[in-house]
């Protein structure tokens, strides 16, 4: 990645309001060298920058940080779409961020840094707020020991929150070291390797190993199927059959000949949701079935009902782990209900019948939310997200291995 080097960015060109625009951007070959030039940035970037009409107008640069975004990127694309969602947050969610990519971790210690500050105008009339990015790639021993790489260069006094945009080795020594100084865990469960099971289960234990917050944009991504389930149990015809759920059953995406190796986390955690909502215990934990396309099936219990969960693997062109069809039966007395809930790209859409009698449809507009929204949504909710470690917690039972 080549970028601009040298220090303030005077000339840079007028922005609007709201648009992210680069004031800074050095080099540096060491930790202390970085650090030197983050302390630069604020005695030496420009007061002023051009207005709308051309004409200089002064704009005080503020560091407004509200944490440390440490982004831990095995590859060199991963990191820049990383920092594109990120100075495009640079506005709402100002931060201290620091992207790491290790190189090859044999040979002699290595660090290229580089160090960007990207301010925004909130408004024609207010001043600008900046954060700061810095490039970390690293090779030989610092690739191996990450947390001594960022530690020295986080803001004393605000939380750390680890993001790894890709797939995380939590049970690597430069991953513990980082776990161990950070207060909040982003992932995707949903790009995982294999079915993502065995991963699953070392994040649900991560919370209580070092008592840390997590968020898994997988499951962030399912509330408006949520949404749709739950008010789907507002009509007065169907509530009372919410507590005689028999059977939940999620079809997924897999592809031709591979079906074993389909991510289901996505799948799973539909249903320990509902479980976690729900106060269902479980009574026996995924096991995938013995024929290539049998899924995997589970046991909830539910005060003396047994709950049979079952996921689905459908041949499907869509990527591999993706939820197709969400679909519960529940019995009461003589009489049952189906719902099955789909979405597509703009919403859900819900079908309900009770006693073979086809009920409204029902249809939710609900865009699916990119990576940008979820990572300000992880920040705004930090601290607060209880749905998450509820579903977590019952991922880990369902999973238990």
């Amino acid at each position: 990645m080549t970028l601009p080097a040298g220090g303030p960015i005077l000339a840079a060109p007028a922005a609007a309001p709201g648009q992210p625009m680069l004031r800074w951007s050095s080099r540096a070959r060491s930790v202390d060298a970085v650090a030197a030039e983050l302390a630069k940035v604020w005695s030496s970037i420009s007061l002023t920058a051009p207005g709308l009409d051309g004409t200089p107008e002064r704009r005080v640069a503020a560091r407004s940080s509200v944490m440390n975004l440490v982004v831990i990127a095995g590859r060199g694309e991963v990191g820049e779409r990383a920092a594109s969602i990120v100075e495009g947050l640079a506005g709402r969610h100002p931060s201290r961020t620091l992207l790491v990519v290790p190189a090859d971790p044999d040979g002699p210690p290595w660090l290229d840094a580089q160090v960007q500050a990207h301010c925004v105008l909130p408004s024609a009339t207010a001043p600008e707020t900046c954060s700061e990015l810095v490039y970390l790639t690293c090779g030989g021993e610092s690739a191996q020991h990450m947390a001594g790489l960022v530690t020295p260069l986080l803001i004393h006094d605000l939380p750390v929150t680890v993001w790894w945009p890709n797939e995380p080795r939590f049970e690597s020594g430069a991953s513990t070291e980082l776990l161990n100084v950070a207060d909040r865990i982003l992932v995707d469960g949903s790009g995982w390797s294999g079915d993502g099971l065995a991963r699953l289960a070392t994040l649900t234990a991560l919370p209580h190993q070092y008592a840390i917050e997590v968020a898994d944009f997988a499951l962030l991504r399912q509330a408006r199927w949520r949404e749709a389930i739950a008010s789907t149990f507002d009509r007065p015809a169907i509530l009372p059959y919410l507590g005689h759920l028999d059977r939940i059953e999620v079809h997924y995406a897999a592809k031709t000949g591979t079906p074993g190796m389909s991510n289901v986390v996505r799948p799973l955690y539909h249903a320990a949701w509902l479980a976690a909502r729900l106060g269902m215990t479980v009574d026996s934990p995924m096991r995938a079935g013995a024929e290539a396309w049998s899924g995997y099936d589970a046991v909830l219990r539910h005060g003396r009902r047994k709950v049979a969960v079952h996921l689905q693997p459908v041949e499907s062109s869509t990527v591999a782990g993706t939820t197709l069809i969400v679909e519960l039966h529940a019995t009461r007395g003589h009489s049952q209900l189906w719902v099955e809930v789909t979405a597509y790209a703009e919403g859900v859409v819900v079908h309900a019948s009770l006693d073979s009698v086809t009920m409204p449809e029902r249809r939710f507009l609900a865009p699916r939310r990119r990576e940008a929204d979820l990572l300000a949504e992880t920040i705004d909710t930090a601290g607060r997200d209880r749905l998450t470690a509820e579903v977590l917690d019952m991922s880990a039972h369902l999973v238990a291995r």
